[in-house]
């Protein structure tokens, strides 16, 4: 068993967990954060991406020990103060879900490509970087639709602010 402590979400955490619990079990189960979600545990869907410290990461394939001292941004820790982060606006208003399952690591991978292209995101761009997420109900171009929304809406801005 190790202590892990890092940053979620703007707060200080810790918890001991098993030395090879996944970031995404440790957040789920350690942390009640169930808005990361378990897709494949293999890397392959996309469900669990979070921030640590800055990039999108797909949270089954990083240990929490690992991420320890690290700054991790949830789905949970998107909104403000009770406002959507214009990313999950976007997805509200352009229809980017359907289920809502993949939604999450949808969101989190979108803002990362937004605050990393910023005004030269275009559609193929936003399509090249989701094919490691995958959807299994929409069919991709209303989430492609709400990426290029919300950074238009964002100005392009090279930081999407979290």
């Amino acid at each position: 068993m190790a202590k892990v402590k890092m940053t979620v979400n703007g707060r200080q955490v810790g918890s001991e967990c098993d030395d090879r619990t996944l970031l995404v079990h440790f957040l789920r189960e350690n942390l009640g954060l169930t808005g990361t979600h378990v897709g494949c545990d293999t890397s392959q869907c996309g469900t669990c991406v979070v921030h640590m410290d800055g990039r999108s990461v797909k949270s089954c394939s990083i240990l929490a020990a690992q991420a320890a001292g690290s700054d991790i941004v949830t789905i949970e820790g998107l909104a403000s103060g009770g406002e959507l982060h214009p990313v999950q606006a976007a997805f509200k208003a352009n229809h980017g879900l359907q289920c809502g399952f993949c939604t999450p690591g949808m969101v989190m991978t979108s803002v990362d490509m937004i605050r990393r292209h910023g005004a030269a995101l275009d559609e193929a761009t936003v399509r090249a970087e989701l094919e490691g997420n995958i959807c299994r109900c929409t069919g991709y171009h209303n989430i492609v639709q709400s990426v290029l929304a919300a950074a238009a809406e964002m100005g392009g801005a090279k930081e999407a602010a979290e």
